[in-house]
């Protein structure tokens, strides 16, 4: 059918066009950020139920490139592409956990967790990072001397271009904040084989680095500012309406730190909208940490500005961010989609996920920020009991081990453990081990 994508400054009424094989990340005429677009026009050849039927059929088969969740809407992402230049893990296609016994807890019979950290590299970031190393990929097919793709991460976004660049036999650079991340996401950027620079800064100062290096053409970058990523991360949209058998949820919660994913989450939902496919939209609520809320102080404000901050640490590590990049984005989202904005204090976002692992989970602590809002929202009855809701975690608790830890054994700072559950040491004697065993059964999980 000739379908089309580009890239187009989102600023009015500039709307300046640039080539998806362009080295740019920012319109070159006003210095706004791009998306991509796509012919619409071209794709409403397809009926709606045309669409449907088509990414239903290609859902997790053995067909490549379409067994992968994102390549299977390929016409939706990036047409053009090359299937041989397609750098895939099967990624997406991630449970969708129906959280029975946590919303009995909590009063919402229809709360759903979007399991995304079940995903090559543990996290929702491989949505995107298919869609850009493959692309770079065509791209040196075609000629362009790009020498290493570059980001700066908060840890998870650094190891997924990390495993999608040496599946691909790419170069890449990783920029951390040191001492920052969880050892697990070190550790696998050092084991994909990236060039880690562990540097004394935080994301923000990670962030400005990279920036500067990439304005060298030859370094690519990988960041959420890069449009690109955009597009692999709003299927998450499609793939949730796809598994309720096209029925749009009420509401979506999501935690917000670079905002690339907010951006990317109502992205996906305007698409379908735009192509019949729905006839309504969620609201999206943006989950942050109280320590790092620029986003949440500038919505209290009636989004009359938006002003950066210095980001505290946080448990939440990987959206202690200050300065988001895609802000102006996640704001337009936010304005259509009856968005609301809470936060998080660690208290909350520590306790609140213990409270969901009690019921079957196993939380990253920035799921713990999106469950801790969702708990406040209830609350205030800004959740109706009824209401289907989906708390979209970012990344597998398996990354974040040294916080559970700290948290069961009661050694997080300013943190009181409400559910902590420590091992029970005993000596090797059957009526002691009996005795522990009936406490337990008695005083009930």
């Amino acid at each position: 059918m000739g379908y089309r994508a580009w890239f187009q400054c989102i600023a009015e009424p500039c709307g300046e066009r640039y080539e998806l094989d362009e080295v740019v990340y920012q319109c070159r005429r006003c210095g706004s950020l791009l998306e991509v677009r796509h012919d619409t026009e071209a794709l409403r050849h397809h009926s709606p139920v045309s669409w449907m039927r088509l990414f239903d059929d290609r859902y997790k088969t053995g067909v490549w490139p379409y067994g992968s969740a994102i390549w299977g809407k390929k016409e939706w992402v990036l047409p053009a592409i090359d299937d041989r230049n397609i750098v895939s893990m099967y990624e997406g296609g991630t449970n969708l956990f129906w959280t029975e016994r946590f919303g009995k807890v909590i009063g919402v019979e229809d709360l759903w967790v979007k399991q995304c950290g079940n995903s090559h590299t543990g996290s929702f970031k491989d949505l995107g990072m298919t869609v850009l190393v493959s692309q770079v990929k065509q791209m040196i097919a075609g000629g362009r001397p790009i020498r290493a793709v570059a980001c700066a991460s908060t840890g998870d976004t650094s190891a997924s271009l990390a495993a999608y660049c040496a599946a691909a036999g790419i170069p890449s650079i990783v920029f951390l904040p040191k001492n920052k991340v969880s050892l697990a996401q070190l550790i696998q950027p050092v084991s994909n084989g990236a060039l880690v620079l562990s540097l004394d800064t935080d994301f923000d100062g990670c962030m400005a680095l990279v920036k500067r290096i990439t304005e060298d053409s030859t370094i690519y970058l990988a960041n959420s500012m890069n449009s690109l990523r955009i597009e692999g991360q709003k299927t998450i949209s499609i793939e949730l309406v796809q598994q309720f058998d096209w029925e749009v949820p009420d509401t979506i919660i999501i935690p917000g730190g670079n905002l690339g994913n907010v951006s990317a989450l109502g992205k996906g939902f305007e698409l379908m909208a735009d192509l019949g496919l729905i006839t309504r939209l969620p609201r999206i609520v943006v989950a942050q940490a109280e320590r790092a809320n620029p986003l949440y102080q500038a919505y209290q404000k009636g989004w009359d500005r938006f002003e950066p901050i210095p980001a505290q640490k946080t448990l939440a590590s990987a959206i202690q961010i200050g300065n988001p990049v895609s802000v102006q984005k996640a704001i337009r989202i936010l304005k259509k989609f009856n968005g609301v904005v809470e936060q998080a204090s660690e208290e909350d976002l520590a306790n609140a996920a213990a409270l969901a692992d009690r019921c079957g989970m196993f939380n990253c602590p920035h799921t713990g920020v999106a469950l801790a809002v969702l708990l406040k929202l209830k609350a205030r009855g800004m959740i109706d009991s009824k209401a289907r809701v989906i708390v979209i975690s970012t990344a597998h608790g398996l990354k974040f081990s040294e916080f559970k830890v700290g948290y069961h054994r009661g050694a997080l700072e300013g943190v009181p453990s409400r559910y902590a559950n420590p091992p029970v040491e005993l000596a090797a004697d059957l009526s002691v081990v009996r005795k522990a065993i009936e406490d337990r059964i008695e005083r009930g999980p």
